[in-house]
């Protein structure tokens, strides 16, 4: 509102604030709907996650990266010592 004075804004942002009837989201009513027609199933606190298969060991993953990273390097290095 461009006539009010930062008191009067302020006095809005309160009253707004304290209102006694918040609106949801638009996100909590589309999932309010959805759940009274089709209401999820408990899942406990910390569900299992699923299997993902084995993992590799930290090292492994180490050696991957710093192997990328070398052939990167001279992957440059030959693009710089090329003659044109």
């Amino acid at each position: 509102m461009p006539g009010q004075d930062d008191a009067e804004r302020e006095f809005d942002l309160r009253w707004a604030d304290d209102a006694e009837h918040k609106e949801p989201s638009a996100r909590a009513r589309m999932l309010a709907a959805r759940w009274k027609e089709n209401p999820p199933r408990p899942q406990p606190f910390r569900a299992d996650p699923e299997f993902v298969g084995p993992r590799r060991s930290s090292w492994v993953s180490t050696v991957i990266v710093l192997g990328c990273v070398a052939a990167v390097i001279l992957l440059l290095g030959y693009a710089n010592f090329r003659p044109y």
